[in-house]
């Protein structure tokens, strides 16, 4: 059974070490951190989806080109410069924020990963980087602020970790994540870091996080823009004392579970504090032919403008959503398709039935919706999540400089 637990981040996990610190990437306030760092004590298994954007951050790339390794270390994190459309230099600088990171913790470079999030185009100030990075104290409480130094337009750091039982022994996964703007994920300006204390080998962690994303920060949606910086990465460093997890491992399905239930909370978060959102959807198609077309449909709903600005605006207009159904492209029948707002069943074999306007008006002024499509022409199912666009939206961006 999985258990959540109480202020649960990163560093939940045994043997995890995490810190941050303002290095002055972003503007100073009150508990402003831009710098962080996350470990492990020993040598973890890593795991890693990135953005399929073909205009990817250098620190991107180094961590692409790092991640292939069977272990690392850990990860340094910076927020306020996305290290992207900078030249050449841009890898250059993240290799030295790696050196940088390896120097004070006194591990090997090479065993350390890069993430970068912040203003496309403005190069990393490396003096700044160079002279506050040894303030940083990795500790086994620091994950708050880990989550905290990777904030930009976020209003709220976002983290969470759960324990469940392997053999007798408890397993606990953490995780962090940042993204309230440009999330649109594909592998979303989003980063998430995933810990485990149980026994994972490369192999079956990375499958396992494929397909948690899969289930999680790929059927997410705020604004239909990928970032260029987008990452995944999940470390496992078996301090738990379990025997290794791998496809053929008892415990397979509960850990895939407990990791999935980490990307899908961190996902869901990222959308309830979508820049300028009011409310979040989720939409849930049932029904389908298989579970490609079910996720199609979902994120195609999830990601139209027209669904949002009528999410927006609390109107119950359901023909917003058979259009975004229709154009996914998938196996219906029109004639069987049934759609249900906040369990309302507004439409029944494709026509609209009757119902009371202002009680699904009223049922559509909470903070979270539910669409629920049933299209009855098959047994698969798929959810995705997504928010409002609001006036508040175009304001902030109108003014963000990018």
């Amino acid at each position: 059974m999985i258990e959540l637990i109480q202020n649960g981040n990163v560093t939940s996990p045994l043997g995890f070490l995490a810190g941050g610190t303002y290095a002055g990437l972003k503007a100073p306030g009150d508990e402003v951190l831009d710098l962080g760092i996350l470990i492990s004590e020993s040598q973890a298994s890593i795991a890693a989806t990135f953005t399929t954007n073909n205009v990817p951050s250098p620190s991107v790339v180094l961590s692409k080109e790092r991640a292939v390794s069977d272990t690392v270390i850990g990860v340094i994190a910076n927020s306020g410069s996305a290290n992207c459309c900078v030249g050449s230099q841009g890898y250059e600088d993240a290799k030295e924020m790696s050196a940088l990171a390896g120097g004070h913790l006194s591990v090997n470079p090479e065993d350390m990963l890069v993430c970068s999030t912040g203003v496309i185009g403005v190069e990393l100030p490396m003096a700044l980087i160079r002279q506050n990075i040894g303030n940083i104290k990795a500790t086994s409480d620091g994950g708050h602020d880990f989550a905290k130094a990777i904030m930009t337009t976020d209003t709220r750091s976002k983290e969470l970790a759960i324990s469940f039982d392997v053999g007798g022994k408890k397993v606990t996964i953490g995780g962090a994540a940042k993204g309230a703007g440009m999330i649109h994920p594909n592998m979303a300006t989003m980063l998430a870091f995933i810990t485990t204390d149980a026994s994972v080998g490369k192999a079956f962690l990375q499958k396992s996080l494929s397909e948690s994303v899969g289930q999680s920060f790929n059927m997410i949606d705020i604004d239909n823009d990928q970032s260029t910086n987008d990452t995944v990465l999940a470390l496992s460093n078996g301090k738990s004392g379990t025997d290794e997890i791998d496809e053929n491992s008892p415990y397979s399905n509960i850990f895939k579970e407990g990791l999935t239930y980490v990307c899908v909370e961190l996902a869901k978060e990222i959308v309830r504090d979508a820049e300028g959102a009011q409310r979040m959807m989720e939409v849930t198609v049932d029904g389908a032919v298989s579970v490609e077309d079910a996720a199609k449909a979902a994120r195609e709903i999830s990601t139209s403008m027209l669904v949002k600005t009528m999410l927006h605006g609390g109107d119950p207009n359901w023909g917003r959503l058979m259009m975004a159904i229709g154009k996914s492209g998938i196996k219906i029948k029109e004639s069987k398709i049934d759609i249900y707002i906040n369990e309302i069943q507004i439409v029944h074999e494709g026509q609209t039935i009757s119902f009371f306007k202002d009680a699904v008006v009223s049922a559509m002024n909470a903070s979270e919706v539910k669409f629920g499509i049933s299209l009855n022409v098959g047994d698969a199912s798929a959810t995705a999540w997504g928010c409002d666009l609001t006036e508040e939206y175009v304001v902030f961006n109108s003014a963000y400089s990018t």
